[in-house]
């Protein structure tokens, strides 16, 4: 159970007021807004920016912290996140300058799916993440990460035939590195992911 201190009001209310990342990110670890969650994580993964610049120039946002991400506080630490900094220096993407965050802070119980009420309660701290880290291009990864964006129903396939927009900001939508993961070096969401990142990396570039 966490022992992180309770926020005294809702992230709807506090995430908005944050000024900083700093500020939001000791806002949001202690986060009671769901009770199932509180109980299950061991920490409120928050994500990260690029230290010493003030706007990344990718922002990632996956669905959810793993178990291992829950226990080192750190977005994509396990096996998708080294396939994941593998096909980033395949692109010629710069790490530094890439800024991650998850959908949900807190890792579901079991890793099953997020639920819809519990992305609805945390979607205020990545709203403010977004604005707070300034990327110059967003990617959605993942059919949680997508549904983030579009709505239930939306579907990676079909959103990942183009660029899309959010707030004025290219959006792409590709797979997790999860699903790259599970289908094998050749199956066909890996392909999709470092095609995309390849697109990502002229989009910045």
């Amino acid at each position: 159970m966490t022992t992180d201190r309770a926020v005294p009001t809702d992230p709807a209310t506090v995430a908005p007021e944050a000024a900083s990342w700093e500020e939001l990110a000791t806002s949001a670890r202690g986060c009671l807004a769901c009770p199932e969650l509180v109980l299950s994580r061991t920490t409120v993964v928050v994500g990260h920016r690029p230290r010493d610049h003030s706007h990344a120039d990718v922002m990632l946002i996956g669905e959810a912290p793993g178990a291992q991400e829950d226990l080192a506080g750190e977005p994509f630490v396990g096996r998708s996140g080294q396939l994941l900094d593998s096909l980033l220096a395949e692109a010629g993407l710069d790490r530094s300058l890439v800024a991650v965050a998850n959908v949900l802070k807190c890792r579901p119980p079991g890793n099953r799916k997020p639920r819809r009420a519990e992305v609805g309660r945390c979607r205020p701290w990545l709203t403010r993440q977004i604005e707070l880290c300034d990327p110059r291009v967003l990617v959605a990864l993942g059919g949680t990460a997508a549904e983030w964006f579009f709505g239930p129903g939306a579907r990676i396939a079909a959103l990942r035939e183009e660029v899309r927009d959010h707030g004025g900001r290219p959006l792409v939508v590709t797979y997790h590195p999860s699903a790259a993961i599970r289908f094998g070096p050749n199956g066909a969401p890996l392909a999709a992911l470092r095609d995309d990142l390849a697109a990502v990396a002229r989009l910045v570039g």
